[in-house]
């Protein structure tokens, strides 16, 4: 069991709420939340003070992996899932990121919060375009670079769990997420303010790899 699901598995034990076990642990429901989904890291301070709280050992492996970002990480990107990049723009800390699949080395300058996904389905896989991504690619994403017309983009829809990822195209003051697969259930898709982009999908690292 990760990090984050034996703390939340040991404060719905004690029926401990998020924000009790929060304010005992010095930090906020939020950073915990995000905590017991895998998707941010947080203080050695805090986390002993959580461990502390709920009876958990310290001798756990997670501990040492939830407490120090492993240093060979540095200059690699985290592979992780689409529920994560979703959440992406929460994370203060890539390093400290649990429930990564991978880290992965990355040859092409990207931003210090940049991250992979691996692409599922057939959505955006058209072998008569230049560019495609077919089932299982894994795509460099940058939430530094700034979207425009016809960028790749990881998209976090109102209401959904996952982030998606599209082709952006913007005509006419309007935006649009666009299937490269034509064959697609709605292919074009209108956004509003309220679609959050959450990065700019740059190449395929298993090309360069």
């Amino acid at each position: 069991m990760k990090i984050g699901a034996s703390i939340r598995a040991a404060r719905l034990a004690k029926r401990l709420t998020l924000e009790r076990l929060a304010l005992e642990a010095g930090t906020d429901a939020g950073s915990l939340s995000r905590l017991e989904r895998d998707i941010q890291g947080i203080s050695i301070e805090v986390l002993e003070k959580l461990l502390q709280l709920l009876d958990i050992s310290l001798a756990s492996e997670h501990f040492k992996i939830s407490a120090d970002a492993d240093s060979s990480r540095r200059d690699k990107v985290p592979l992780i899932s689409w529920a994560q990049a979703a959440c992406w723009n929460e994370v203060t800390d890539i390093y400290a990121v649990s429930g990564v699949e991978e880290w992965l080395s990355c040859p092409v300058p990207h931003g210090p919060r940049a991250f992979a996904v691996r692409v599922t389905g057939e959505s955006m896989h058209n072998p008569h375009e230049r560019v495609s991504f077919k089932d299982g690619d894994i795509v460099l994403v940058d939430p530094d670079r700034t979207t425009k017309h016809r960028s790749f983009v990881v998209a976090k829809l109102p209401g959904a769990q996952e982030a998606t990822f599209r082709q952006l195209l913007e005509e006419g003051g309007e935006k649009f997420l666009k299937a490269l697969n034509p064959n697609w259930p709605d292919q074009f898709m209108r956004i509003g303010s309220d679609a959050e982009l959450r990065g700019v999908g740059l190449i395929k690292l298993e090309s360069l790899l």
